[in-house]
């Protein structure tokens, strides 16, 4: 996933192919597999933290749904705004020791965290709400601090193409796996079973990051400076605001996608009880894509891969506009088809960003302002997807449980022909960067 420590740092903008051979990485499989584990536990907290805990805290607590929206909303900003600090200083840990600090200090906090966000004690509604704000903030921070390293950690163990797309393909891979484990473990055997199964599998990532994962070349120094607002330098690079703004409007699409799902799901194809058994289906097809993709990394450029992604998930997609109620086989071949193509945006847009640090000359000093920066924009993105997404619902006339003619054809033009429109208007955008050397 990520870029060599060059001795002389190119232009901004270089573009991959001149960066350097197209050849394998060369990690080996055990090694990369002791990287890859931690993200099993990372993402295994994702949907419980997201979507799970909305209907956990109405169901259990005196909380009104708006009080509950107020405070996911002001968690989600505090997390988005905190993101490129967080990489500042993971840069600044990095120059005095390792990658691995950082996520040593913040596993146990998110750990911490997620346990108590569950388990809420009887308090009354003010009470509560501030629980639900401190003890979700401090999971959220928790989990963007090793996020971020752990990234960084990542992207700077490959020198080339295809070594950046193999390491972020395993470990987007193996979250995959951990979403799945964090989005049935607690429906199946209560919030305890995966607070313990969390608690097994950090210990265990953790310890194999220790001790059998690579380890990133030693940390060129950081420019004088004040350390802290060094997340700023990534936006004074073209390649970077290129790279960047593709990658927004291409998430931004499947982001309103999920805030739509359910709805779709329940009041389109009449098969709410379903709902699961689709995700899965989904998230499984996207690991199983990693391996395709990242050997696909070998022979073709970055951006052509991402290109085709796109465009596939277009072509597989958007035939979800015309299901008719009952459609659950047509659903599920669609939900294996855009899974397959889901690969792509997981596993190759992290590669093409190392190789831009890469480029920028900022390898094995900037990884983490990069990063954090990156995930910014990531969960600025998912803030306005679902505002938006739930907009053109009512401004089309679509209201939870409607059965009209009119109201469900609002509804799957918005989970459907809406994401796939973005998503061609970002390929182009890519298709207009690649052709013209932008990143």
């Amino acid at each position: 996933m990520t870029p060599p420590h060059a001795s002389a740092p190119p232009a901004p903008g270089i573009p991959l192919a001149r960066a350097g051979p197209k050849s394998d990485g060369g990690t080996p499989a055990a090694a990369l597999g002791a990287y890859s584990l931690l993200a099993v536990p990372l993402m295994m907290t994702a949907l419980p933290l997201n979507i799970l805990l909305p209907d956990f805290y109405a169901a259990g607590s005196a909380l009104s749904l708006q009080a509950i929206g107020l405070v996911l909303l002001a968690t989600r900003l505090v997390d988005a705004v905190a993101d490129p600090l967080l990489g500042s200083w993971v840069d600044a840990q990095k120059s005095r020791g390792s990658y691995l600090r950082p996520i040593l200090l913040a596993a146990p906090v998110l750990t911490v965290a997620f346990f108590l966000v569950f388990h809420p004690p009887r308090l009354d509604g003010g009470g509560q709400a501030a629980w639900l704000f401190v003890t979700l903030a401090a999971a959220y921070l928790g989990y963007s601090l090793a996020t971020v390293a752990y990234q960084a950690w990542g992207a700077e163990l490959a020198h080339d193409d295809a070594g950046r797309a193999r390491i972020t393909g395993a470990r987007e891979g193996a979250g995959l796996i951990g979403v799945l484990i964090g989005g049935s473990l607690p429906q199946l055997a209560g919030y305890g079973a995966a607070v313990a199964t969390l608690v097994a599998l950090l210990a265990l990532g953790l310890a194999a990051l220790a001790w059998r994962a690579p380890r990133p070349p030693r940390a060129r120094p950081l420019p004088t400076g004040n350390p802290y607002l060094s997340f700023v330098v990534p936006l004074a690079s073209r390649n970077t605001r290129w790279l960047l703004g593709i990658f927004a409007l291409n998430a931004l699409a499947p982001s309103i996608t999920a805030t739509v799902f359910l709805f779709f799901v329940a009041d389109r194809l009449g098969l709410q009880d379903g709902a699961p058994a689709f995700l899965a289906v989904y998230f499984l097809a996207g690991a199983a894509s990693m391996p395709l993709w990242t050997r696909l990394a070998r022979r073709f450029p970055l951006q052509g891969l991402w290109l085709a992604g796109m465009v596939a998930a277009v072509a597989a997609f958007v035939w979800a506009y015309w299901l008719p109620a009952g459609a659950a086989g047509a659903f599920t071949a669609i939900c294996v088809l855009s899974g397959l193509a889901f690969g792509a945006d997981l596993a190759l847009p992290p590669a093409l960003l190392a190789r831009v640090i890469d480029a920028n000359g900022h390898g094995g000093q900037r990884e983490g302002a990069y990063f954090g920066l990156w995930n910014f924009v990531n969960k600025l993105v998912l803030a306005v997807a679902g505002a938006l997404a739930l907009s053109i619902l009512e401004a089309l006339g679509y209201s939870r449980g409607a059965q009209d003619a009119a109201a469900l054809d609002a509804l799957a033009f918005t989970y459907a022909v809406v994401p796939c429109g973005l998503k061609l208007v970002a390929a182009g955008w890519l298709l207009a960067a690649w052709r013209g050397d932008r990143f």
